[in-house]
């Protein structure tokens, strides 16, 4: 079950967006927030660093969004587990051993996390190897999205990811597309397979879904496709590495 909190600290949530789609897990486990023991953390603070992350995030300033995130923590450290986007931008600034620690720490929190899980091992997979990181693969609850269920599955267990794209739902217009396409390209990333991940990712950029949804995810696509030059995507000046 997802992590109680009390409701005292709900306001950080108030003050941070989901920007991920609805149905990935509740916003409460997201957002909900425990406030430092002394009582001197300032969410408020917190709150508007994070947004100032996401943007910069959102906008291919990879490292700026780093740096907003590591001041929010020093404004209220009791964020770190919930901090998901921290572990992201981690990711792709290759600081992939601190990236493992902050999906883990998302993971401990809430034993649902899909996606944290499989960012976990896309961080391990860079530093040990695909098949060395398969051993480490943290076991989650189950996803009540069909798409993330095949692809946990994939992931964990090395299957076609096929399966991935088998799992779309028409109902779910390019919802699912956009997932599918998305994690059957990191897949392919974490074996190796840069071609084919290019293939699958930059798809996934270009439907309706990740055009118009305004999802936090649909901008960790683009900015894959921005850090590694892929596609049509130029990559915007930054002061992190490539």
């Amino acid at each position: 079950m997802p992590k109680r909190v009390p409701t005292g600290y709900q306001r950080f949530r108030r003050h941070i967006a989901d920007n991920r789609e609805t149905g990935h897990a509740p916003a409460s486990t997201r957002y909900a927030v425990l406030a430092s023991a002394n009582g001197r953390s300032d969410t408020r603070a917190a709150s508007r660093l994070v947004q100032r992350g996401m943007t910069a995030f959102r906008q291919g300033d990879v490292l700026g969004s780093l740096e907003a995130f590591d001041a929010a923590l020093l404004q209220d450290p009791g964020i770190r587990p919930y901090l998901w986007q921290r572990g992201l931008s981690l990711y792709y600034l290759e600081q992939w051993e601190e990236g493992v620690n902050q999906f883990r720490d998302d993971v401990a929190v809430n034993p649902a996390d899909t996606e944290e899980a499989i960012w976990a091992f896309m961080c391990e997979a860079r530093l040990w190897g695909a098949q060395r990181a398969r051993e480490h693969f943290l076991k989650v609850g189950q996803d009540p999205r069909p798409v993330m269920r095949a692809a946990y599955a994939c992931f964990c267990d090395a299957t076609s990811p096929d399966a991935i794209l088998a799992a779309v739902e028409p109902a779910r217009g390019s919802h699912d597309l956009f997932y599918a396409n998305l994690y059957i390209g990191l897949y392919h990333e974490a074996e190796g397979s840069l071609a084919v991940a290019e293939a699958a990712i930059t798809t996934a950029v270009a439907t309706p879904y990740a055009l118009q949804s305004g999802d936090y995810m649909a901008s960790v696509a683009s900015v894959h496709c921005l850090r590694r030059g892929w596609g049509r995507q130029r990559r915007p000046s930054d002061r992190g590495r490539p």
